[in-house]
């Protein structure tokens, strides 16, 4: 077995979810991704811990989606329970076809979010870990060659997490102290937020693979701007271009798309919480070079940042802060690599992608 697989295959059982003898762990993969879920199994079984995988299809779900009635669609009993009593999940994209999902009308999804929001937040609670496994699909929306996706892959995910940690952490208290933030980038974006209060999170292998980002959540009521993600967006199977959203009192009164604005439209009326930010994260794995359509990775790339429409994640918000509640949660990503910068409470803290603490800041 390719020695890489096997590495990741050890970072995401003792890393990511710390497993250990007893614990019930689900492994949901798609045949492509069969020879990581072996080693991982290896690994579950070395460890006394319980297995059970779950066959992902985007093929099957996209049939029953398409043939369903949306006023049919219910909570899903059957992975209610298994959520309720598992103590670790372990999900691994490996794409046949990225938009396999392109012709199920975006009022299902939503629909979908809508009556499992409740098993979504008991696994929130849970150990978890959502990772990728390098297929031709992905490599071909990336435009890139086969081997040199999967290269790219492994160097992004394979990475000493605690040296990653060490790096963000700088960042990470500095966000964590801060009450305004000021983004910047060029013309098109230019929003404020208040994260008084809040926390900020290091995102260093735990629940994402790859990691490498700092995040926060704002205070709900108080997002105010213009934003253009200038990158575009690829979920549920469709791709949502150069998204504009204007912020009035936190909550999105204007916004536009230049391709499949329709689905943008359908996730902010999923609910009230869809057209409030939830997150605002900043990207600083180096390991991830390039945009690569895929926002597992292309929101921690360095040099950008991300804003998430909809639900707070509950790390961010402490006891007795309002978190912003949402079926959905959506990243959209700013370039921030010219013409951009970062402020905390007044102070520029990132110029054109290079932070304060890094060689070059300012020059």
């Amino acid at each position: 077995m390719d020695p890489r697989i096997e590495r990741h295959a050890e970072i995401l059982v003792d890393y990511s979810i710390e497993a250990e003898a007893g614990d019930e762990v689900v492994v949901s993969a798609a045949p492509e991704a069969e020879d990581l879920v072996v080693a991982i199994a290896e690994k579950l079984g070395e460890r006394g811990a319980n297995l059970t995988t779950k066959l992902s299809s985007s093929r099957a779900g996209r049939a029953h989606m398409n043939a369903k009635d949306e006023e049919d669609i219910t909570e899903n009993a059957v992975e209610r329970a298994m959520t309720e009593t598992t103590d670790a999940f372990v999900y691994i994209r490996s794409n046949r076809n990225s938009y396999e999902f392109s012709d199920v009308p975006p009022e299902k999804m939503t629909a979908t979010q809508r009556a499992n929001k409740e098993t979504s937040e008991i696994r929130m609670g849970k150990r978890w870990v959502l990772t990728q496994f390098p297929t031709e699909a992905d490599a071909q929306n990336a435009e890139m060659p086969t081997d040199v996706y999967e290269g790219f892959v492994w160097n992004a995910i394979n990475r000493d997490w605690q040296e990653q940690y060490d790096h963000q952490a700088q960042f990470t208290e500095m966000l964590d102290e801060a009450s305004e933030v000021h983004i910047v980038s060029g013309d098109t974006t230019d929003i404020r937020m208040n994260v008084e209060g809040m926390r900020a999170a290091n995102d260093h292998g735990k629940h994402n693979m790859p990691a490498g980002e700092v995040f926060t959540a704002p205070n709900p009521e108080s997002v105010e701007g213009e934003v253009l993600f200038d990158m575009p967006l690829v979920t549920r199977g469709r791709e949502v271009t150069n998204v504009r959203l204007v912020f009035e009192g936190g909550e999105v009164v204007e916004h536009s798309a230049d391709k499949n604005e329709d689905l943008l439209t359908a996730m902010l009326d999923t609910d009230e919480g869809a057209r409030r930010l939830g997150e605002l994260g900043i990207g600083m794995n180096r390991g991830i070079d390039r945009f690569t359509k895929n926002m597992l990775f292309d929101e921690k790339m360095g040099d950008t940042v991300h804003m998430a429409i909809g639900r707070a994640i509950d790390e961010n918000v402490p006891e007795g802060k309002e978190a912003n509640d949402s079926a959905v949660h959506t990243d959209m990503i700013v370039d921030m690599s010219e013409d951009s910068y970062i402020e905390l409470d007044g102070e520029v803290v990132q110029r054109d992608g290079t932070f304060k603490f890094e060689d070059g800041f300012g020059a």
